[in-house]
């Protein structure tokens, strides 16, 4: 309808907006949108490799690699390098006696690639001291047990690697654990260390073995709550020498438990005693006989009779 001004009379389009001032924004409430074409597969083997380059770089999507590159990280070892082999006795032997005096004056005659390794670790960390060290190692070996009784697998990844998390997890999975730490008989030391560098010359890692004298409670029960190892009430003396491992490249790096270093000459554990679902018995019925005796033809006559 044509506006009357002023009693002029003033023609418009029938398109334009009596209120142009928001034209822009009626104008972005519409938007169009390109639909996705699902068919798009069935049609890319008719397509040039052309065709699919401009394709793909309209989509913003990266041509194929001939390769696979998937990233890795590598905040542990997969072993132990030159590991500490433990003098036969040991824990056993007194100092004065010459079995003990043998394995002092070993100690010594390999201290020198410690010494060594001991300056590189130096390098990185001002403050490292072997015999410090010994006691901060404790602390994380408490630790670490401590969330392996509680199931706290968030704080164990924080004091193990990735390589001791499953060798101290997989056969506890469906067991309750009671450990419990009682005292060192003798205070922990540093007796082995060694740094290794991997891929390149300046990463690397650090492996130091501390020797542990302590005295233990251990028990394991099963699901149905069976004792199946040790006892809660019974101590017992326990060595152990503990490979403790760091990234010393990696700012952030922290001391990990990272295997536990087992002798040949180390007497077998006793197994658990697992338990089983015991099979029924299976009782076979024999086929009872027919004792009745079949009656021959004249004791039937004269039973009629």
């Amino acid at each position: 309808m044509p506006t009357m001004n002023a009693g002029i009379q003033v023609r418009e389009r029938h398109t334009k907006h009596w209120a142009p001032a928001f034209k822009k924004l009626r104008r972005l409430k519409v938007q169009k949108v390109k639909l996705p074409n699902f068919r798009e597969e069935d049609t890319m083997s008719e397509l040039t490799p052309d065709q699919i380059r401009s394709r793909m770089k309209e989509q913003g999507i990266l041509p194929p690699r001939s390769w696979m590159e998937r990233p890795i990280t590598i905040s542990a070892t997969g072993a132990v390098f030159e590991p500490y082999i433990p003098p036969e006795g040991d824990g056993k032997l007194s100092s004065l006696t010459l079995g003990g005096a043998k394995q002092s004056m070993e100690f010594l005659s390999k201290k020198s690639k410690s010494m060594l390794a001991v300056r590189k670790i130096r390098s990185f960390e001002d403050n490292f001291s072997p015999s410090t060290f010994a006691e901060e190692a404790q602390d994380i070996y408490i630790k670490a047990h401590k969330a392996l009784v509680e199931k706290d697998y968030d704080t164990l990844h924080q004091c193990v690697t990735e390589l001791c998390f499953p060798l101290m997890t997989e056969d506890l999975k469906m067991c309750t654990t009671r450990w419990q730490f009682l005292k060192s008989l003798e205070p922990p030391r540093v007796v082995h260390a060694r740094c290794t560098d991997i891929i390149n010359k300046e990463n690397i890692f650090s492996q130091v073995t501390v020797r542990f004298h302590t005295q233990q409670t251990l028990a394991v029960y099963d699901r149905f709550g069976r004792l199946i190892y040790g006892s809660e009430v019974v101590a017992k003396d326990v060595v152990e020498y503990v490979v403790f491992e760091k990234h010393l490249a990696n700012s952030y790096g922290l001391w990990r438990i990272h295997e536990k270093i087992i002798p040949d000459w180390m007497p077998a554990r006793e197994p658990g005693r697992k338990t089983y679902v015991q099979q029924k018995p299976v009782v076979e019925s024999e086929p009872v006989a027919d004792t009745a005796v079949p009656a021959t033809p004249t004791e039937q006559s004269a039973a009629v009779a």
